[in-house]
């Protein structure tokens, strides 16, 4: 195994592709003129977040063949993030996703993944499993277990990895990914059978356990088999649950919202900060609300993603 792989703090699994974020704000892509360009998707934005935060990241992810997928090559790489996974699929174009912006509380997603997005290409004899189990973090995602191979490759990675270190189930919900989304929750129980952290909002939480009210979510996750479970309430805050008892419940970061979209792989991103840093839970669930709100105080999600010194400005200046 290559000496460099030996030291990366985290890699993510999962998916990739090109936001289009209008310039313009409070009206729909009917009237939308202009767009920016980012690279997108959960586990990328994680990685870039991590990275930010001068972390050693990683993504094991598939692009199209095509100039959007040389695009992101290029993005990862000035992020700081290590692409030596991420190879081209041939068959599909890189997808792209716009949102609509009506701040403070509707983003409207409209996915282009269709015939088959690449990112759900990942074939299992592709992996590098030594390099998976080898790093500190490995984080995988809801929707790496929406299809064919991408279902196969995650559950064999995180077999593999048999909880070696943290491994992180971003429960990372999105129902129009799914053929029959009505099959998910056993391949979530799966998943976390595997996993030592569980992270998600009310709604991912009810897809994996079947409840809703937050410490009944927080519990569910527990006796599914993570040790940690991180329920994300939105404007209740966060609430962070260990199996030997210790509990964190902190409230969100006061923030004029501009986009709320790539909040949550900001506070993954920082969340895997805290716990490579061992810092107290309660430590580490502000600092990852920080992360989010700042990056919900911008319009991009990957380039919104803050710096350790972005993120101690904004809590000196919230705290009492």
């Amino acid at each position: 195994m290559a000496e460099s792989v030996r030291h990366l703090d985290l890699i993510t699994m999962g998916r990739i592709g090109v936001d289009l974020y209008p310039l313009q704000t409070g009206v729909s892509l009917a009237e939308v003129e202009t767009f920016g360009k980012f690279l997108g998707g959960s586990a990328a934005n994680v990685a870039v977040a991590a990275a930010r935060l001068g972390r050693a990241s990683a993504v094991i992810t598939r692009t199209g063949d095509d100039p959007f997928g040389a695009y992101l090559h290029r993005a990862l790489k000035e992020f700081g993030v290590d692409d030596r996974w991420v190879t081209p699929v041939a068959a599909y174009p890189t997808p792209v996703t716009f949102c609509e912006v009506f701040p403070p509380d509707d983003f409207p997603l409209y996915f282009y993944r269709r015939p088959k997005a690449p990112d759900l290409e990942i074939h299992p004899e592709e992996l590098d499993l030594g390099a998976i189990r080898a790093a500190r973090i490995f984080w995988i995602t809801g929707t790496g277990l929406s299809e064919e191979p991408s279902r196969t490759a995650t559950l064999t990675a995180l077999a593999h990895r048999a909880k070696a270190g943290t491994t992180v189930f971003d429960l990372d919900w999105r129902p129009m990914f799914w053929a029959d989304p009505g099959q998910a929750r056993p391949y979530y129980a799966e998943a976390l059978r595997h996993a030592t952290v569980a992270v998600g909002n009310l709604d991912e939480c009810e897809i994996a356990t079947g409840v809703r009210e937050p410490r009944a979510c927080a519990e569910a996750l527990l006796a599914a088999g993570v040790e940690l479970a991180v329920v994300k309430q939105g404007p209740a805050g966060v609430l962070a649950v260990h199996r030997d008892g210790r509990t964190a419940e902190v409230p969100p970061v006061p923030v004029e919202v501009v986009n709320g979209l790539g909040a949550g792989d900001a506070f993954g991103g920082s969340l895997c900060h805290g716990l490579l840093s061992g810092w107290d839970l309660e430590r580490t669930m502000r600092y990852a609300n920080a992360a989010g709100a700042l990056v919900a105080s911008r319009l991009a999600c990957s380039s919104a993603m803050p710096t350790g010194a972005e993120v101690d400005a904004l809590l000196a200046r919230a705290t009492p």
